[in-house]
This record gives structure tokens, C-alpha cells and sequence, in this order.
């Protein structure tokens, strides 16, 4: 069987190995671990990292037997469980091996915690929905595994894929300091490609949180297999985590993440939302919410970044991220709740967002953001003593007016 598993490998490992690397690859020290766990929503590029990494600890070669990629979800590992593979990997002489949609593989939890304690050389990369939960195995692996949670394209990654722009990251007090030295930098060479940076970046909303845009280069290609992705999630991946979830639960949660992309960003009103959806108690509407969140699919910003607030109402409920609102309302995009969202999405690596009394979002409990077209002004926010304007439609800012795709250099 290892010599069948072998052959997949390398036919896989040739077939899905890209040139352009994610904001992730270049993290130092990251998946060093003995135990590393990539979680994200399907098309962000996880399977391509991972093919990556394994080429990085073989200096390259496809064909080495240090190294050896798995679907756990393929039929050939119904012949065998994982830690019988991984036993005769590391007597074949193996050190790297990675185990792809880890979620769709019962006991998962529990022969990766075997593995792990059986076999300190033997280092394991492993990948499975944002909806993963490591506590949620039979075998908690939370003192064994670091958890990485990756993220859709950047801006500033679009760019570098579809465009051969190439540019650093930049931290957000380096953006709120110093934006309109950055921004000018930017939009020139830009300019020297013969591009512009606004109808890139609304072209970035619409099409570029996923790297798999640049294989199709076509919009209704794209939107079908977004859609697609859409149906694996609900219908396989969240069932393969919560195996609760009958096919009627599964109805009713995709038609409440239907409602919120047609009414997003809102806040709910449960008992609405409940006639709606004809659900009978208030527990099960949230916890239909809860699944759509760790699924990756929308996103919950609450009053206060305070922790105890989670146990709130959400203030406001969007779509996770502005090419979801093209696949799933089937309408002209939003461009307010797209501007939100895109704010949001660059933002929640690296900080705490919340919505404040006044204006959209307060970032880190201390700068306060209006989001909006060039024409946006302070009044709603002017009594603020850290008050900001992410204002779309404009190359480069003016004092605390900061240009909304400037926060696509984030990461």
C-alpha cells in the first residue's frame, strides 16, 4: 500500500506545485512544529502550502522518500488507518508527512495523537476546514499541535499573482503614520506596469480573495466553483465535523446564510430570524450561526472587543469576505458592505475589531474608522480623539484620510 501512497504523492505533489507563495510561506519559524494544523476556508491555497513545505524539506525533489502527501479522505486509506501509514513511512526512512483534509477521516484526532507520541522524528503537516476543532476529537490535541489559521489573498498578494507587482507588508501603524509616502510608492510602479490601482482593487473585491481566480481568468467560471466550494462545505465538511447535522439542518443553515448576504451587514433580531427560517428555539438559530462562523462562511462583529461580549447579540453580521456576496446574493455587489468587509478581512489577522458608538469598526479598543467613497467626512466620528476616514476611490490620502486598499498591505 506505502508504494501506491508513494505514486499519488508524487503524481500530486507535480501536478499541484505553484510558484507563487502565500503570505504564510514567508513567516519565519512557521510550520516547524512537530505537529502543525493549517485550518481555512476551501480555495485559500492550504493544500498548495503544504505541497510547497514538503518541497522545502526536500530540497526540492518530487520524488524523495523523506517526504509523503495523503487525501485523508482517499478510498485507498479505507485499505488502512493513518498510523499503520505513518509506521511504515518512518521505517521506509520518511521525516515529512502531510495528511490533507484531516476532517474527513473518522478518529482523526486520535491517530494523530498516537502518531505524534509514537514517533517524535517524524514531523506532521496537516490540513481540514475552518470549522476544525482540535478540542473536538476524541483526543485533544491542544498541548501537541499549533494551529495556524490562514486567510484568503491579501491585496497586496493579488497584486504579486496577477500582476508581478511586488510589494512589503506594512504593520497598521506604519499605514496610519506614514500613508501617503507608502501610498505613492505604490500607485507609481503601479502606473509604471500601465495599471491603475482603483480598478485593480475593485477588481480585488470581486474576484481576488481566492488564488484559484488566476486558473480560470473568467468570472463565471470563478463564481461556479466558489459556489461549488460553498455546497462542500455545508454539505460535507460541516457534517463531517458536526455528524449531528441531518439534511434538513444543513437546509436551514444555508438559507440563513443566504438571508445574510442579501441583508448584510445586519444585526439580528432572533426572533425574526426564526420565523424566517421556522426554527423553533432561539439555541438552535445561534448555534446554525456558530457553524457558518467556524465554516469561514460570515463573520460576527460585536459591541465590544471585551471577551464577555461574545455572549452579546452580534452588532453586526456580514459575509466573510466580498467575492462571497457575488456567488451567494446572485445580485450587483454592495460596493458600502464590500468596503466593510474588505476593512474587516485585511484587519482580523493581526487585531481586535469591534463596532463602536459611533462609527463602523474601533480597532484594538483605541482608533475609531468611518469606511466609505472618497466624499466620506469626520462628522460621525470627529469628537474622537484616534479617528480615522479608509476611503475608497482615491490613490493617496490627506492627514488621517487614509485610502481604503492601502489596508490590503497588511499581510
Amino acid at each position: 500500500m506505502l508504494t501506491s501512497l508513494f505514486e499519488l504523492s508524487r503524481e500530486f505533489i507535480k501536478l499541484k506545485n505553484q510558484k507563487f507563495r502565500r503570505y504564510f510561506m514567508s513567516q519565519e519559524n512557521a510550520l516547524t512544529e512537530r505537529l502543525s494544523i493549517l485550518l481555512g476556508q476551501r480555495g485559500i491555497g492550504k493544500t498548495t502550502m503544504i505541497i510547497q513545505h514538503l518541497l522545502d524539506c526536500a530540497d526540492g525533489d518530487p520524488l524523495s522518500d523523506k517526504i509523503l502527501y495523503i487525501q485523508a479522505d482517499h478510498f485507498i486509506m479505507n485499505q488502512s488507518s493513518l498510523y499503520e501509514v505513518a509506521k511504515d513511512f518512518k521505517l521506509m526512512g520518511g521525516k515529512f508527512l502531510a495528511l490533507d483534509e484531516i476532517h474527513k477521516y473518522d478518529n482523526w484526532s486520535m491517530e494523530l495523537k498516537s502518531i505524534t507520541d509514537s514517533y517524535p522524528d517524524l514531523k506532521i503537516i496537516a490540513s481540514g476546514s475552518s470549522a476544525l476543532e482540535i478540542h473536538r476529537g476524541s483526543h485533544d490535541l491542544s498541548r501537541r499541535a499549533l494551529v495556524y489559521h490562514i486567510l484568503g489573498m491579501s491585496f497586496r498578494e493579488y497584486l504579486a499573482l496577477n500582476c508581478d507587482l511586488h510589494f512589503s507588508a506594512y504593520s497598521l501603524e506604519e499605514i496610519l503614520t506614514n500613508h501617503v509616502e507608502i501610498a505613492d510608492t505604490i500607485v507609481t510602479q503601479i502606473k509604471q506596469k500601465n495599471e491603475a490601482v482603483i480598478p485593480l482593487f475593485q477588481r480585488y473585491l470581486q474576484f481576488g480573495y481566492y488564488p484559484y481566480y488566476n486558473e480560470f481568468n473568467d468570472s463565471a467560471k470563478f463564481k461556479m466553483t466558489l459556489e461549488q466550494n460553498i455546497h462542500t462545505t455545508l454539505e460535507s465538511d460541516l457534517r463531517a465535523i458536526y455528524p449531528q447535522l441531518t439534511s434538513h439542518s444543513i437546509k436551514k443553515i444555508r438559507q440563513l446564510l443566504s438571508y445574510i448576504a442579501l441583508n448584510a451587514p445586519f444585526s439580528p433580531n432572533w426572533s425574526n430570524l426564526k420565523k424566517f427560517l421556522e426554527l423553533g428555539d432561539e439555541r438552535t438559530l445561534k448555534n446554525y450561526l456558530k457553524y457558518l462562523e467556524d465554516a469561514g462562511l460570515v463573520v460576527a462583529v460585536y459591541k465590544s472587543s471585551k471577551i464577555l461580549s461574545k455572549l452579546d447579540t452580534p452588532a453586526k453580521i456580514y459575509l466573510q469576505n466580498s467575492n462571497l456576496m457575488q456567488a451567494i446574493a446572485n445580485e450587483k455587489m454592495n460596493i458600502g458592505t464590500a468596503r466593510e468587509i474588505f476593512f474587516y478581512n485585511m484587519l482580523m489577522k493581526n487585531h481586535e475589531l469591534s463596532v463602536p458608538i459611533n462609527g463602523d469598526f474601533l480597532v484594538d479598543d483605541n482608533a475609531v474608522f468611518e469606511i466609505g467613497g472618497r466624499k466620506k467626512s469626520f462628522n460621525q466620528i470627529k469628537d474622537h480623539q484616534h479617528a480615522y476616514i479608509a476611503s475608497d476611490n482615491i490613490e493617496a490620502g490627506f492627514q488621517n484620510k487614509i485610502p481604503l486598499w492601502l489596508f490590503g498591505f497588511l499581510y
